[in-house]
C-alpha cells in the first residue's frame, strides 16, 4: 500500500473512531437522512450533526445520496453505503494502532447500547466471546456465517421507529490471532 492509501485508511479509521460517528453510521444504514433528522434522532445540535457528517463524507465513509428542498433551502441527504463492505471493500488496511483506537470507541458505543437494552426478558439476544483454537474449515465457516448475519441485518435496517421494526444492536469482530 502506498503512502496515499495508508493515509486514507488512517483517516477513515479515525473518522469512524468516535462514538457519535459510529451512531451515525448505524443510523444511516438502510436509510437516507438529512443533518436535521440525524440531529433530532441523536439529540445533537444541527451544527454538531453537520460537522460529524462532513467528517464522515470527507473520509469516504458515507455518501451524499441526494438533496431535497426545504423551506427555500436545499438539504443534503446522507447514507452509509454498507454494501460496498465485504467483497467490495476498499483495499486499504489501517494499522493495528488505528484499529485499537477504533476498538476503544466501539467499546464505548457498545457500553451505551448495553445500557439501553431491553431487560424485561421478552426479547432474544446473543453474545459470545472466544479466544481459542479451531480447524481452518471451522474458522472459514464461522467467518462466512458472521458475514451473512451482518449483511442480513444491514440490508434489513430501516429508518428509526419505522412501523413493524424493533431496535437492535449487532457487533461482530472476528480475526485470526498470531501464533504464540
Amino acid at each position: 500500500m502506498d503512502e496515499a492509501e495508508t493515509g486514507a485508511a488512517v483517516s477513515a479509521m479515525r473518522a469512524v473512531a468516535h462514538p457519535v460517528r459510529l451512531q451515525m453510521l448505524s443510523l444511516l444504514t438502510g436509510t437516507e437522512m438529512s443533518a436535521a433528522e440525524v440531529a433530532r434522532e441523536l439529540d445533537l445540535t444541527h451544527a454538531n450533526a453537520s460537522y460529524h457528517l462532513r467528517v464522515l463524507v470527507d473520509a469516504d465513509e458515507i455518501v451524499v445520496a441526494g438533496e431535497e428542498k426545504i423551506r427555500g433551502g436545499v438539504a443534503k441527504r446522507y447514507r452509509y453505503p454498507h454494501e460496498r463492505r465485504g467483497e467490495h471493500a476498499r483495499p486499504d488496511r489501517p494499522t493495528s494502532d488505528d484499529q485499537v483506537f477504533y476498538a476503544r470507541a466501539l467499546g464505548q458505543e457498545i457500553e451505551r447500547r448495553i445500557q439501553q437494552r431491553r431487560t424485561d426478558g421478552g426479547s432474544k439476544g446473543f453474545n459470545s466471546d472466544l479466544e481459542g483454537w479451531v480447524s481452518p474449515d471451522a474458522w472459514a465457516k464461522a467467518c462466512e456465517l458472521l458475514a451473512e448475519a451482518s449483511f442480513l441485518l444491514h440490508e434489513a435496517n430501516r429508518a428509526p421507529r419505522t412501523p413493524g421494526t424493533i431496535h437492535v444492536s449487532h457487533t461482530a469482530w472476528a480475526f485470526q490471532m498470531e501464533q504464540p
